[in-house]
């Protein structure tokens, strides 16, 4: 509800007695199913044969939700062998045959389900440098989870359950579809054929060639032959989708599918994906390689969306919009993950990681090329207001002893499955912005371009990225009139004085920098102490322990800015030491680092620093970009946690909030005050949690008090607004919840014809859930609506309800599946643990169904992680330490108790605990001191 934090989880590292499947080599020798030894021990494929192409025919039965179907694998030898070792996941294998020059002949088949692996053992010898083909057959279940091949369904206006099926392979669920080699590096083209019946329609990563009449009323679909790439990217849909289409200006064909009654939403991202297609072919100066580019919008799906080369597929609310009923933040979200699914066509499909340890080259990438996109192509959506926030969501996990570097070992699926989390995505864009700004937004572009040309259609680890960004500066000399015109129009809201070089060409190793930001977890606090004209700088791990051990041993090379109270220029300077001097040409009155925290670390002002910064914003706080500003505040009360910086400290910097007004800055305050009374609410602390909860009202009183109920404004101003006013009425803010009652009485009066104002529905959502008749009126609007946005609108208030029966329904129902979808299940339960009147619902729901929620999401998945951070991170009592200790610890590897998600829950409890038992007595102290003072200055 308040920008929650997803924080997702990271496999812990196996003990050294682990059994598989969590160890990359099984302890005793495999056996396969019929008892015979299997003739390969490793996790991972061996090299020894790679696939060169797939011939591949499906027939799903959407009556009997299961499928058939064959493969055929052009195969390329290179050592002699007699067996070969591929993936298939819960399927049934039948008439596998080796086809040669000499003939076919059939294979004998070994099958070992704790790596997923099958053995194809030939009885001569397959010769290095032939190419020979295996066939198999293959029959398996659609899949009940939101992976593999699965079966989706929805509802129709008239009540009518139709029936679906579409694929989501990332990271290793191809093999539950087909037999094949499900790894990244193992890149081949694929020509698939799908059978269905003529009510349906299917669709693939190419275009359809032709359609086949087969016997029994079916038909036969045959698409074009994909270019080269990883399995993980396959994908096909069979569904009775309608579609909508446009060609850009590149000659590429972008269609839009979605479940016919939501057709009608699809306008705003059919015309985004053209604009960002045509963007990104121009920026990368590369062709996009295929002739089309689907986006699908699937009923059941668990991720946000997946770049499946050629057909993306997304949630329902991911892409569908209705200019009259969708926010301002939906317009936002949904140009964000259109652009980041395209980016991914470049990098991630072009370019691979070679293994899912460099994950991040994929989608930390992608998550900085969605601001960098819609920053030139949508500059009115203002992305900039909003990239700070991924650095502080990923810095919250960052900061834990059991975060993880950004280019990590991971071995088995689950390890994979938990590298799609906040330090692969949002610490992977952070530090690329970092880098960029480093080496000059011209130069960085000329890199990543020569990286994508270099390496298309290949596999790359880290070095090789940095390789191509270093020494482009002959590239930029060499550049014609034409491009350095785009490079000054990509550049233009970038730019600012100041932005000189601060290295020579031939000092420049990106390679050792950066790998000190992605070989290494955590990241640096940088402490700053001003003594006259000498600058005292000292760097270390931040990291919210009491193990002072645990920040040993770390050094990074720091990218530094810095603005004085003496100039608007930005200076630079590069620390490569753990302590360092620097020398201003003056004495200042103040020095902020970090400027529009460009990079990847906090700053401490030691000595009378923060003074400073505090005398500044509370007399001329607009001297700081509204990100410096933001930054501050976080810093501020991050060092707090770390006892670096005083709460009253902290608190005392608060206080010019009162006069801020820009998204970022406000936010962020909102983002480190809130947490504290959300403390107090699991400790039954009623009285400091109402003071603490007055205070942060009347900081911003006046704000609130500015907002129009209406929907005007930048995209910014109605994003803020929405949050103001939803906090407003959530605290009772009476002003707030009289208008929002007023609002709620008219809309219910009218059945729901009346128009609310989009960006303040939320607020009178939620004041009309807190009685049973709003509750059941809304649910009644949710079940019948075919707007996503506003569904998921409906969904969210009604789970911060303070009708404890109605949320327990909520969470059971959301399971089921069938009233309301299991996909948004986790952010029902989390919304719901966030709620004062339902953490301990959420909590024992949690345990309650754990079964069922690892069967249904996956181990590993986001999904399972979320919900465990987000029940839990809120907790700060022994006794609730050790009533999750007690769960977690009964768990067998099989139900995940070797996941990191646990221990980083451990890990934030203890630091809640830390931070209640040393700082609410200087809470309540401060709080009590600044009622006096006000009353005082009231008198």
């Amino acid at each position: 509800m308040f920008g929650l934090l997803l924080v997702l989880c990271v496999l812990l590292p196996p003990s050294p007695g682990a059994q598989i499947p969590n160890q990359g080599q099984p302890k005793h020798p495999p056996i396969a199913t019929n008892g015979e030894r299997f003739p390969w021990d490793q996790m991972r494929l061996p090299q020894t044969i790679s696939p060169l192409h797939y011939d591949l025919t499906i027939h799903p039965n959407l009556t009997t939700q299961d499928f058939t179907g064959v493969v055929r694998i052009s195969l390329d030898v290179h050592e002699d062998t007699s067996a070969v070792i591929l993936h298939a996941k819960q399927m049934e294998i039948s008439n596998v045959l080796l086809l040669a020059p000499e003939g076919a002949r059939p294979l004998k088949v070994l099958e070992y389900p704790g790596f997923h692996q099958l053995a194809l053992i030939s009885d001569s010898v397959l010769t290095k440098g032939r190419k020979y083909e295996v066939q198999l057959e293959f029959a398996a279940n659609l899949s009940d989870s939101f992976h593999g091949f699965y079966k989706s369904s929805y509802r129709t206006s008239s009540g009518e359950v139709r029936t679906l099926a579409s694929t989501q392979f990332e990271a290793t669920f191809a093999r539950g579809a087909f037999p094949c080699f499900d790894e990244p590096a193992f890149k081949a083209n694929f020509t698939v054929q799908i059978i269905r019946e003529p009510r349906h329609i299917a669709v693939s990563n190419m275009p359809k060639v032709k359609t086949v009449v087969l016997p029994g009323d079916l038909l036969e679909d045959h698409f074009d032959t994909t270019v080269k790439m990883s399995t993980y990217l396959v994908a096909y849909i069979v569904s009775d989708f309608l579609s909508v289409s446009r060609t850009t200006q590149h000659g590429v064909k972008i269609s839009i599918y979605a479940v016919p009654e939501k057709i009608n939403q699809t306008a705003f991202a059919l015309d985004a994906a053209v604009k960002l297609l045509d963007f990104y072919d121009d920026y990368f100066d590369i062709p996009y390689p295929l002739p089309k580019q689907d986006l699908a919008a699937i009923p059941d799906f668990q991720s946000g969306a997946m770049e499946n080369w050629g057909l993306t597929t997304y949630r329902e609310t991911g892409l569908l919009f209705d200019p009259d009923k969708s926010s301002a933040s939906d317009k936002l979200s949904i140009t964000k993950v259109i652009a980041h699914e395209l980016a991914h066509q470049w990098f991630g499909n072009l370019v691979t990681m070679e293994w899912w340890n460099d994950l991040w080259l994929n989608e930390g990438f992608a998550k900085f090329m969605e601001f960098i996109s819609l920053d030139i192509t949508y500059p009115e959506l203002h992305v900039d207001d909003f990239f700070l926030n991924k650095c502080f969501e990923a810095m919250e996990v960052d900061s834990l002893s059991s975060s993880h570097p950004v280019s990590t070992p991971v071995e088995n699926p689950t390890q994979i499955q938990e590298m799609f989390d906040d330090v692969s995505y949002d610490k992977g864009a952070c530090i690329l912005n970092m880098l960029r700004d480093f080496l000059t937004p011209e130069a960085f572009e000329i890199g990543i371009i020569r990286y994508l040309k270099r390496y298309s259609y290949q596999n790359t680890v880290n070095s090789h990225l940095w390789e191509s960004l270093t020494d482009v500066s002959d590239d930029l000399d060499d550049l014609d009139e034409g491009r350095m015109k785009h490079f000054e129009f990509c550049s233009r809201r970038k730019l600012q004085s100041g932005t000189s070089k601060w290295y020579s060409d031939d000092e420049l190793d990106v390679r050792a920098i950066m790998d000190t930001w992605t070989l290494q977890e955590g990241f640096p606090l940088v402490t700053v102490e001003v003594k006259g004209r000498e600058v005292r700088l000292s760097q270390e791990r931040f990291l919210r322990t009491d193990d002072h051990s645990l920040t040993e041993g770390f050094l990074w090379q720091i990218p530094l800015t810095y603005m004085t109270s003496a100039s608007n220029t930005i200076h630079r300077f590069l620390l490569k030491t753990k302590s360092d001097v620097l020398y201003l040409p003056e004495e200042v009155e103040w020095v902020k680092f970090n400027v529009n925290m460009s990079g990847y670390y906090m700053v401490h002002y030691a000595g009378d620093g923060w003074n400073s910064i505090i005398k500044l914003l509370q007399h001329n706080h607009k001297a700081l970009s509204g990100n410096d500003r933001a930054s501050l505040i976080q810093n501020v009360f991050q060092l707090v946690s770390v006892g670096k910086v005083s709460l009253d400290t902290a608190l005392e910097l608060s206080l010019y909030l009162s006069n801020e007004t820009e998204i970022m800055a406000v936010t962020r305050g909102f983002g480190e005050l809130v947490p504290l009374y959300k403390l107090m609410e699991k400790r039954d602390m009623t009285v400091l949690e109402k003071q603490m909860k007055g205070y942060i009202v009347e900081l911003f009183r006046d704000l609130i008090d500015q907002q129009q109920w209406s929907d005007s404004g930048s995209v910014s101003e109605r994003v803020l607004r929405s949050y103001l006013l939803l906090f407003a009425c959530f605290m009772n803010y009476e002003p707030c919840v009289r208008k929002a009652i007023q609002l709620f009485s008219q809309w219910k009066e009218s059945d729901g014809t009346v128009s609310l104002p989009v960006d303040v529905s939320m607020a009178v959502f939620v004041i009309g859930a807190r009685t049973p008749e709003g509750w059941d009126f809304l649910f009644e609007k949710y079940r019948n609506s075919l707007q996503m946005s506003l569904k998921s609108r409906y969904k969210s208030a009604m789970a911060i309800s303070p009708l404890q029966d109605k949320l327990q329904w909520m969470m059971e129902q959301s399971l089921h599946g069938e009233v309301m979808k299991t996909q948004d299940l986790p952010d029902v339960v989390v919304s719901v643990a966030k709620n004062p009147r339902g953490y301990k619902l959420a909590w024992d729901f949690l345990r309650a169904s754990w079964v069922t929620l690892v069967k249904k999401f996956d181990l590993g998945s986001n999904a399972l992680s979320y919900m465990v951070t987000g029940v839990t991170n809120q907790y700060s009592t022994r006794e609730m330490l050790q009533e999750i200790r007690s769960f977690f610890d009964s768990l067998t590897e099989e139900t995940g108790s070797q996941m990191r998600c646990i221990q980083q829950t451990y890990e934030t409890i203890e630091d809640n605990i830390r931070w209640t038992d040393t700082n609410l007595p200087l809470l309540q102290s401060w709080l009590n001191k600044r009622s006096r003072r006000a009353t005082h200055e009231d008198l």
